[in-house]
């Protein structure tokens, strides 16, 4: 399974001559049981992309990572669990094999000068770290949820003290009991909060999902250090009698993808009424990479649809909106097409620790360019800069 630091590293890659490739093989329902339109898919594939690469002539020294991935295809029958991914450059020596979640929306061949980050940060839940925590009053497990898929990561057991066979006189004993039950879980909920604290500090988590009885809540809410708090996005009712590692992953998919919905909405509304009052909102291609240039972005909003072409200093990297080569308003360096500036957009947010947010087919975002961003700051409007402008 692919990690959150192998797209990082993936996002850091660039091939300057365009020999990287990104091959995505999605399982589809065989026709039959000899899954030949598998082998058939993986070879149409690759054949188109030769002959692109060959057509313009400069494959780079592709062919040969080419010809391994329809070799590939004879072995990827059956597998309807998984999806197929592989970044490769011959030139680099570099070849990354993952097995994905099957969720793509369909099988592809991209050659480029950037690997192809699209499909893996839609299906990555936008690249969230997310902990699950379930407790009760003497047990409580964490898992982390990435990718589609749930692991264990942490469980503790608390034993509460037994009662004793008479309640003494007038239930004395009774009450002095249930005083004692009620501290040791009260210590139980402290000994979670603190495991979560751990938890953070040994592999840190951007989103926190909790299950458990509303008693319960009641009593644990107020022990949770305040991070834990600032990334708890939803709560869901559990039991360890009744509840199961199903119902877990179920709960926690459904609370986090309601997350997703709310915050686009509210995230767009901010972004929008910041733009209008000149503060920390861009919006279309131009603004927002002129944004991620200056390193002012902090969350970026890219649309399931979107696409646009630009141009690419050879020299400073400068990147400029436009569809045809023109000089670098910058350096006056020579400049090259850039067909989509998708990957480029997806490679510096995901280097830089910036927040992706994959919007769904929306006309109101639509009209914005199908791009926006939430800045951290404005360099334009930095003291400094302002005085040295005036």
């Amino acid at each position: 399974m692919i990690t959150r630091e192998n797209i990082v590293e993936l996002a850091q890659f660039e091939s300057p001559e365009g020999g990287a490739i990104s091959f995505f093989f999605q399982p589809e329902t065989p026709q039959n049981k000899s899954h030949r339109e598998e082998t058939i898919q993986v070879k149409d594939l690759v054949r188109q992309a030769i002959h692109d690469v060959e057509k313009n002539g400069k494959h780079h020294g592709t062919r040969a990572d080419l010809e391994r991935i329809a070799a590939m295809g004879e072995h990827l029958r059956g597998n309807r669990r998984n999806a197929k991914v592989v970044f490769a450059s011959a030139r680099q020596n570099f070849w990354r094999e993952y097995d994905i979640p099957a969720q793509l929306p369909g099988g592809s061949l991209v050659v480029g000068k950037r690997f192809h980050l699209r499909p893996l940060t839609s299906i990555a839940g936008v690249l969230p770290r997310v902990c699950i925590g379930v407790v009760g009053r003497t047990t409580a497990r964490l898992f982390q949820l990435w990718m589609g898929e749930i692991k264990e990561t942490d469980k503790i057991v608390s034993e509460l003290p037994r009662r004793s066979r008479s309640d003494g006189f007038a239930g004395y004993d009774a009450g002095h009991a249930e005083r004692r039950i009620d501290h040791e879980a009260l210590l139980f909920f402290k000994k979670f909060a603190g495991l979560l604290a751990k938890r953070e500090e040994k592999a840190g988590f951007d989103r926190l999902i909790l299950g458990c009885r509303d008693e319960t809540w009641a009593e644990i809410e107020p022990l949770l250090h305040p991070y834990a708090m600032q990334r708890l996005i939803g709560r869901f009712p559990f039991d360890f009698a009744t509840g199961t590692v199903d119902q877990i992953k179920e709960q926690a998919e459904r609370t986090l993808s309601e997350f997703r919905e709310k915050r686009y909405h509210e995230l767009f509304r901010r972004v929008v009424n910041e733009a209008k009052a000149n503060g920390l909102g861009a919006l279309g291609i131009k603004r927002v990479l002129r944004s991620l240039e200056t390193g002012e972005v902090q969350t970026l909003l890219l649309g399931q649809d979107f696409a646009a072409p630009a141009v690419e200093c050879r020299n400073c990297g400068h990147v400029e909106p436009l569809k045809s080569d023109i000089a670098c308003p910058v350096c006056a360096a020579e400049t090259r097409t850039v067909p989509d500036v998708s990957d480029l957009l997806l490679g510096a947010a995901v280097r830089n620790g910036i927040e992706i947010v994959h919007v769904p087919p929306d006309p109101e975002f639509e009209k914005v360019g199908n791009v926006a961003a939430l800045l951290r700051f404005r360099a334009d409007q930095n003291t400094n800069a302002a005085q040295l402008a005036g």
